[in-house]
């Protein structure tokens, strides 16, 4: 593990705490547009394609001779996108995509000339246990980004620091509503993993944060009704959706058997919009331009010659990106691991679950 990792994920700027960012009327339009293009898929099931990923974009490694599972993070967390791309995926919350007073705090929060909207998606789930000890979201890089690169080599670029000169400047405004008053808040480590946590205790309605989340160690907390938290019959293709039968209710379905019902009191909505950043002009014309970006060979090139150069000994696969043994040495190597601290109310998942 590199000496200086624990400096290397560290926000441009501390966290800055809002309230009531969407009036009723955007909260309306996003939760009926949330239910009447539903189910949704778990997050899980979007993004990963192996245990070992998920390892590599959470914090820390398994314990020497565990093989990770996809079940050993089943958790009912679901996701969809209302954004991708610096595109309003919907028309009917264009408004809240292209939002200018979001554009003016992301500016402020970087002291940048220029912002534009990137995405905007949501993490909805009702009552749901936490295997995650800390994680930094999915940053990008110049040509290298979440459309040609899973989500764990970002990640696992961003913890190396081998890459900061490409990397894109972001920041996001991360919205909450939930009801609940039995976990579910929100973690947040702004000092470095090593230091002491910040919290946002539920319930948490229309409260957010303006952060920089590709740069700070993070997590949602568990949350709901404990015995409720993991449903039988829950699986990778177990989806999210409205409750035909309750005007506000939810439900979980696997293969079209409903596994679970969630009332509205336990539903937790995150709604995540993102912005790029650029300083300047000079800035602006040089990613819109593509005058300085990485490729995947570079990335690999800088990743092998800084492994040897620690001493670590390895036949280089055919397909370094999916394979499961390179993702662990890249884990084993550039993971700061997890946290040291965690508040007394929302422990880490290697420590007891929060009690109801």
């Amino acid at each position: 593990m590199p000496e200086n990792l624990p400096n290397i994920i560290r926000p441009i700027a501390p966290p800055r705490l809002l309230e009531g960012v969407y009036n009723d009327d955007q909260h309306g339009r996003i939760v009926r547009l949330i239910r009447d293009k539903g189910p949704w898929q778990m997050i899980l099931a979007q993004h990963f394609a192996s245990a070992e990923e998920v390892v590599a974009t959470m914090s820390g490694a398994m314990p020497e001779g565990v093989t990770p599972t996809f079940d050993m993070f089943l958790t009912p967390n679901f996701r969809g996108y209302l954004a991708r791309f610096g595109t309003c995926l919907h028309p009917e919350i264009e408004d809240c995509f292209l939002n200018s007073p979001f554009l003016d705090m992301v500016r402020s929060y970087w002291k940048a000339d220029y912002a534009t909207p990137d995405n905007m998606l949501f993490n909805i789930n009702g009552a749901c246990a936490s295997h995650d000890p800390a994680h930094i979201d999915a940053t990008s890089f110049r040509g290298i980004n979440q459309r040609n690169t899973p989500i764990y080599m970002l990640n696992t670029m961003s913890k190396s620091g081998l890459f900061t000169h490409w990397r894109t400047k972001k920041a996001q405004i991360v919205t909450w509503f939930y009801k609940g008053s039995t976990g579910g808040g929100f973690t947040y480590w702004p000092d470095g993993q090593y230091a002491q946590p910040a919290r946002i205790a539920s319930p948490m309605w229309n409260r957010a944060v303006l952060v920089e989340n590709e740069m700070m160690f993070h997590r949602a907390e568990a949350g709901g009704p404990v015995d409720q938290r993991k449903p039988e019959g829950l699986a990778l293709n177990t989806l999210f959706g409205a409750d035909p039968d309750i005007a506000d209710g939810w439900q979980l379905t696997t293969d079209d058997k409903v596994i679970q019902k969630v009332p509205a009191q336990e539903m937790r909505l995150m709604v995540h919009w993102g912005a790029e950043i650029f300083m300047d002009y000079a800035e602006l014309k040089m990613v819109m331009e593509h005058s300085d970006d990485l490729t995947h060979d570079q990335i690999f090139d800088i990743f092998i010659k800084d492994l040897r150069a620690r001493g670590h000994s390895f036949e280089m696969p055919t397909d370094p990106m999916r394979d499961q043994g390179f993702i662990k040495l890249l884990t084993n190597v550039y993971d700061p691991g997890v946290p040291r601290f965690y508040p007394a109310e929302a422990p880490g998942p290697h420590q007891q679950q929060i009690a109801a």
